[in-house]
């Protein structure tokens, strides 16, 4: 996983370079200033005097001294234990020595602390009692500099108010910073152009460095004011492929770049003083990458998972970035649902529903008896409440995970010490009992139980983490009885992942942590309250003007753990599952899809060529094209056989056109307005044509003669579709009506009753319309913007949405009727999940998309220009431009295998494409 790559590469580079010391040592908030070869002179002025050759480190809590030698002790002396810092020889003591070490420095304390004695990891060894080391610095000239930031930073030290010594410490850092600058001739190259500098810090776990960020027309820079760990960190901008705007500590400063596409773990994080030059760096490069990288967005990657292009674990990675979630911040660190229930059954039952965890419910309400006493106390608690005063994800529960394989973190963390032996990591069975069934513990779980690296689940350091009550030494986590080992249990916690259940109820847990039911009423509804401060918003850190409260505040923060970003404010789809095949049977009121095996046997070879045919959609070639028209060609029907093309026009015709002839055939005018849509009824022996003048014309292709006309709308009829002998007519005096009595077998020899069955009213003018596979749903687009969806079996809305900001100028269902996809005159092509309603995602192009055809995952679009484009969905990008007409294209028609396609357009000229394979 991210973290544990992260933790190998440090650990490789620190044995490299031989160096023990790491900003780990530091205490959270501290930061590393400067540091000075130097000697630590034991028993110094006697016979036994030995120098311990090392570096000494000076902080802004602390002075740490890192001797070569690995088997010496690191040592460090925290400034508020100290008694008297100066110089060696000050005041009368050993005034002969100091004389010979001018370059002494003296320091008189009550406490030190021991740290990886013997090169071992293991908690500090401390030692107390008066006491008095001395360092002999090599550039002796320095002393005199190094004492005076030593005694500035122990009166920091010794205010009485943790607010004023964060201040004081902050001055001391501002002012260093402003005393330095980027080093340019760090560029790597003599032509780069400097773009902007400023101060910043690079976040990792649990620290940050101070330094300078610079960015050039090439590359972006941190130079650290320490050096550490190392003295230049280099990305280039070509090789950046994401970049995210952070919060950090709640507040809008952090900027996280990636060079990877799916990694978690990223190149850089940098931490800003001002938001506005956080905002500066990041419009710089999300400029430079604009032409390089698509922007992927929650309903994007929601999209890609419900249509099976991601796994749930891949989803819930990206969900995880793009909620603020990173594993260089400990307290945002990316949270994964505990999926199984049974860790003490002998085999692991991925088929049996009992197996799995409740993913509606969060941690603490999955006990009941638990939940009804959280209840109970919150119902008594004064404003704000909250149900639970513990987090799912805090930076001790990631430790607590990740300490076998990060021991000096939770040092760190816990200020020398490791957790009482009996409450850590120590088997899976006793966590998520405790999970079950503790007072305050709700913890969710980490990627790494997801992941591939088992190091996690193993005492491979061989650390001394403490003996259990009962005398067991604490060693390797002791897994459930039916894995056989790490690998055996991280596999089949992955099986558990992508299992049908977990895809089918996934969107249950997306719900309480991203979505909707993460706050407001929704949230107390689900039993899903936490701390006011755990949320985005829940408090404004620059509106405390006592800096102590305020320092608290932003530890109790960093401490507790932070609820992610809210991604999702609507509930979220599910997922599309291998036994969820087609809306087309059912209402979409009744979410639960059902099988239709019988239809997939005798459409298995037209399956193929069709997905064959969209894989090389991008191979259309213009083959042919004809001018048949006098105005813009408004609709297109062709005969079962293809020989014959009917096509409508504003000129108000309806002409019937021969593939084979390649000649004209038949002119029909039926009132001097102009045509809208056409249809060919099953049959290929009557024409459905739509008119400006209101009705809808039938035209028999044998007698050669208009057989009935439909006065059904009070304005003109803009486009109509047919199912199962029922016409769907849709107009601008903003209705919807539903047809019956309209057969494939009319005759022309008599006039027919036409029955309304239904009538689906609108607000505003209707522009389009479009039928799911079963004719059980129907889509349609207003004036307006709007896209409504309708429940046909009721003649019911079941959503409304406002999705562009003009007219709506097509919709259609996928295939599987699990979306809509609609195009308008503002260039946005939008993809809404009919489930819910929810406008999942929209890509933009720089012109209208008059017309297009999809399989759910790709879109062949007519163009304003007159182009046709191929758009990749889940890609979010256009795959191909294919030149075509020179105006607009208007309507266009595909047939059943996908490898045919006509086009009509503003040009009033018909074109004739074909796949070349």
């Amino acid at each position: 996983m991210a973290f544990i790559r992260k933790k190998r590469q440090e650990q490789q580079r620190q044995l490299y370079s031989k160096e023990r010391f790491s900003l780990l040592l530091l205490n959270l908030e501290e930061y590393y200033f400067e540091q000075h070869t130097a000697n630590h002179i034991q028993h110094q002025g006697t016979p036994n005097e030995r120098k311990i050759r090392g570096s000494l480190k000076i902080c802004s809590k602390s002075v740490i001294f890192e001797p070569d030698a690995v088997s010496q002790p690191i040592i460090k002396i925290p400034l508020r234990d100290c008694i008297k810092i100066g110089k060696y020889g000050e005041n009368g003591a050993s005034r002969h020595f100091a004389k010979a070490k001018s370059g002494g420095i003296s320091l008189i304390f009550s406490q030190v602390y021991f740290i990886n004695e013997h090169n071992i990891v293991a908690p500090y060894r401390i030692e107390r009692g008066k006491m008095e080391y001395v360092f002999e610095l090599d550039v002796s000239g320095k002393v005199e500099d190094v004492v005076e930031t030593l005694l500035q930073l122990h009166r920091a030290s010794y205010l009485d108010k943790l607010g004023d010594q964060t201040a004081m410490i902050t001055a001391i850092l501002q002012s260093r910073l402003a005393r330095t600058s980027f080093d340019k001739n760090r560029f790597q190259s003599i032509s780069e152009k400097l773009h902007m500098e400023c101060k910043a810090e690079m976040v990792t776990p649990l620290v940050t460095n101070p330094g300078h960020v610079c960015i050039t027309d090439a590359n972006l820079y941190f130079q650290p004011l320490n050096g550490h760990p190392k003295p230049v960190v280099q990305i280039t901008l070509q090789d950046v492929r994401r970049i995210y705007k952070r919060r950090h500590g709640l507040m809008p400063l952090g900027l996280e770049v990636f060079c990877s596409e799916d990694d978690l773990c990223s190149d850089i994080y940098l931490k800003f003083y001002e938001p506005q030059d956080r905002n500066d760096l990041y419009y710089y490069i999300a400029t430079y990458l604009e032409h390089h990288v698509a922007e992927h967005t929650a309903e994007s990657y929601m999209l890609q998972w419900q249509r099976g292009h991601l796994s749930n674990y891949q989803y819930l990675l990206h969900l995880n970035n793009l909620a603020d979630r990173s594993c260089n911040d400990l307290s945002q660190y990316p949270v994964f649902p505990w999926i199984i229930h049974d860790y003490y059954s002998s085999e692991l039952d991925l088929s049996n529903p009992g197996t799995f965890r409740d993913l509606s419910k969060p941690v603490g309400a999955l006990n009941k008896e638990r939940l009804e006493r959280l209840l109970a106390r919150y119902q008594e608690m004064a404003d704000p409440k909250f149900m639970y005063g513990s987090h799912y994800s805090s930076p001790g529960y990631v430790l607590f995970y990740l300490v076998r394989i990060a021991p000096e973190y939770m040092l760190c963390l816990q200020n020398g010490r490791f957790d009482n032996a009996d409450r850590m990591f120590n088997s899976i069975a006793e966590t998520w009992k405790n999970c079950l069934d503790g007072a305050t513990d709700f913890k969710e779980l980490i990627p790494e139980f997801y992941g591939d690296d088992v190091s996690f689940l193993v005492n491979s350091l061989k650390l001394d983490l403490g003996k259990r009550q009962g005398g067991k030494m604490v060693d390797d986590v002791e897994l459930p009885l039916w894995a056989s080992s790490p690998e055996d249990f991280l596999q089949k916690s992955k099986d558990a992942l992508e299992s049908n259940y977990v895809s089918e109820h996934l969107h249950e847990w997306i719900d309480l942590v991203f979505g909707y039911k993460q706050k407001g009423s929704a949230a107390v509804v689900a039993h899903n309250v936490f701390h006011p401060l755990t949320y985005e918003g829940g408090v404004d850190l620059n509106s405390i003007e006592d800096p102590d409260e305020k320092v608290a505040m932003l530890t109790q923060i960093l401490e507790f753990g932070q609820t992610p970003k809210q991604l999702f404010v609507t509930p979220h789809p599910r997922r599309i599952t291998s036994q969820f095949k087609s809306l087309s049977q059912t209402s979409s009121r009744n979410v639960s899809l059902v099988d239709s095996p019988g239809e997939e046997s005798f459409e298995d070879l037209t399956e193929e060529s069709k997905i064959l045919a969209w894989t090389n959609i991008t191979k259309l070639q213009l083959h042919e094209q004809y001018k048949i028209h006098k105005e813009a060609v408004t609709g297109i029907a062709v005969s079962y056989n293809g020989s014959s093309i009917f096509t409508t026009s504003q000129d108000s015709t309806l002409k019937m056109f021969s593939k084979e002839s390649k000649m004209l055939q038949r002119s029909i005018s039926f009132s001097n307005m102009a045509l809208s849509s056409c249809l060919l009824l099953p049959g290929d022996a009557t024409v459905v044509s739509s008119s400006w003048d209101n009705n809808i014309y039938f035209y028999s292709i044998a007698f050669g003669r208009r057989q009935d006309t439909l006065m059904g709308h009070d304005d003109a009829v803009s486009k109509i579709c047919w199912h199962d002998n029922r016409l769907y007519s849709a107009s601008w005096d903003s209705t919807v009506k539903v047809w019956a009595g309209i057969s494939a077998e009319m005759t022309g020899t008599k006039r027919h009753h036409f029955d309304m069955l239904a009538e689906l009213e609108h607000e505003v003018s209707v522009d389009t319309i479009s039928l799911n596979a079963g004719s059980t749903l129907l889509a349609s687009g207003t004036k307006e913007g709007t896209v409504s969806i309708w429940d046909l079996t009721t003649a019911t809305m079941l959503h409304q949405i406002p999705c562009h900001s003009g007219t709506v100028c097509d919709t259609a269902f996928s295939p599987d009727s699990r979306h809509i996809l609609s195009t308008g005159e503002d260039g946005c092509l939008n993809v809404i999940d009919v489930q819910t309603g929810m406008l999942i995602s929209s890509l933009t192009s720089q012109e209208p998309q008059r017309c297009f055809i999809w399989d759910g995952n790709s879109v062949l679009s007519g163009s304003q220009s007159g182009d046709l484009f191929v758009w990749d969905l889940l890609g979010a990008k256009i795959s191909e431009r294919i030149k075509g007409h020179t105006d607009a294209v208007t309507c266009l028609w595909m047939n059943e295998q996908c490898s045919s396609l006509i086009t009509g357009g503003d040009d009033k000229q018909i074109m004739f494409w074909k796949l070349q394979y």
